[in-house]
């Protein structure tokens, strides 16, 4: 078993790697930047090592200096967390090399799902339907297939994720701007501005399926609708997928452990998937070789912990779970509480939270690393916090979500809880099932 772990990564993530690894009896210690070395994670890890200054491109993202904090700790293993270098093939070729684990899937892996193209290949090869669309390398590439594509179309950054690097191209008028604004915020994002061309579903829904395998076995912890989104980021997820026939979820499930056999996964993944609300047909997006943020809810309605999981198979462990020991029960939904301000664009909105007062009681979970006159730092994403609900219907869960809503305050600084209300409160919502477009039509 690894016995001492080190994490390279802050915020809400990081303490709830912190609090399984503590019970699992694993030492903890935390990689944390300058601006993080009294936060709430910090705190709770057995030990604290600084990785650089704030500025994530001088120590989160910096891998030498990760993982020399690493080896300065004495650890035996590397937790990625989401982000930052989690899915990163140098990253985890240097752990390895420095004699760590790497609590993630093969370098082999990450390298072929990493890049998107690479990705869509890989699930051809595994027998799973793709969306028109496919590589451009030159603007000539890009205006050739995008007439072949047609209207409405995306562009999206080969080596994306987050929805940086993505424009959707309603008409042949708009390509050439929205080419420019993908390339040049992909290059920012990623250091690639490679981009490529996918058919866009007017009515998609975004439904992902989590995985767990250890190389040679693999299975399924069912599905998750994160179709609830701005610009292509996710703010509500819900596990399983609503309003969705057994026959569609049950083809997505297959799906996604299709790709994990065929491609000998180990660990813990996302196959995310675009279903058309029309007809149920499917469409393979890409698979994230890490956990997710929205992992709590399918952890709710399993009881499955996805980071002992984690941590079990990166210490050899073969898988402890068969298919037919998941059998998940109810329903969760999870809204990301981000320092963004909806009035604005979603402009972020970092500074002091003067006051914060969590929801609590049965069926509701709350993963957060904020506290009263904590700081939410410029320097890295807005999440402060996921509130989960669970219940044993998902009229009970959609019934929770907005008692716990009403009694969650942030004080201090704006924040997504006021848009939330209204989602949790309107009745396409209330029904389910909804698509990619439901905020663009919310009511103000």
């Amino acid at each position: 078993m690894i016995r001492r772990l080190f994490i390279a990564n802050r915020g809400e993530i990081a303490l709830r790697i912190v609090r399984t690894a503590q019970r699992m009896g694993i030492e903890t210690v935390l990689g944390a930047s300058q601006a993080d070395m009294n936060s709430l994670p910090a705190m709770m890890a057995d030990e604290v090592a600084l990785v650089g200054p704030a500025p994530s491109s001088q120590g989160y993202l910096v891998i030498e200096r990760v993982v020399a904090a690493a080896i300065a700790a004495r650890c035996d293993a590397v937790h990625p967390g989401y982000g930052f270098l989690s899915e990163n093939a140098a990253f985890a070729r240097a752990v390895i090399a420095a004699g760590m684990r790497f609590v993630g899937p093969e370098i082999v892996t990450l390298e072929g799902m990493g890049d998107k193209l690479a990705a869509r290949a890989l699930a051809v090869e595994a027998g799973l339907p793709v969306l028109q669309g496919g590589e451009a390398a030159t603007r000539a590439d890009v205006h050739a297939r995008a007439a072949q594509t047609g209207y409405p179309l995306l562009l999206k950054a080969v080596a994306g994720g987050g929805g940086k690097g993505m424009r959707r191209v309603d008409h042949a008028g708009e390509l050439d701007t929205a080419l420019d604004m993908a390339q040049a915020e992909a290059q920012a994002a990623f250091g690639n501005a490679a981009v490529y061309v996918e058919r866009f579903v007017a009515r998609g829904r975004h439904v992902e399926v989590q995985i767990l395998g250890d190389g040679v076995s693999a299975i399924h912890l069912g599905t998750r609708d994160c179709s609830i989104q701005r610009r292509f980021q996710k703010l509500v997820e819900e596990a399983p997928a609503p309003a969705m026939p057994e026959s569609a979820r049950a083809a997505i499930e297959d799906a996604a452990v299709q790709l994990a056999r065929h491609i000998a996964y180990r660990g813990a993944g996302t196959a995310e998937f675009l279903v058309d609300a029309d007809d149920f047909s499917f469409f393979f997006l890409e698979l994230n070789a890490r956990i997710q943020v929205e992992h709590p809810v399918t952890e709710a309605i399993t009881g499955v912990d996805i980071v002992e999981q984690q941590l079990l198979i990166a210490s050899g462990k073969t898988l402890g779970l068969t298919q037919a020991m998941v059998r998940p029960v109810g329903h969760a939904i999870e809204v990301r509480i981000n320092a963004e301000d909806p009035e604005l664009d979603f402009r972020p909105s970092p500074g002091r939270v003067v006051r914060a007062a969590w929801p609590a009681g049965a069926g509701v979970r709350v993963d957060t690393h904020i506290t009263n006159g904590g700081e939410v730092p410029p320097y890295y994403d807005s999440l402060m916090g996921k509130l989960i609900v669970h219940g044993k219907s998902r009229a009970e869960a959609v019934e929770r979500l907005g008692k716990a809503l009403d009694t969650l305050v942030i004080e201090g600084l704006p924040t997504t809880t006021p848009l939330h209300r209204r989602i949790a409160a309107d009745p396409r919502f209330i029904a389910g099932g909804v698509d990619t477009g439901f905020l663009a039509g919310l009511a103000k």
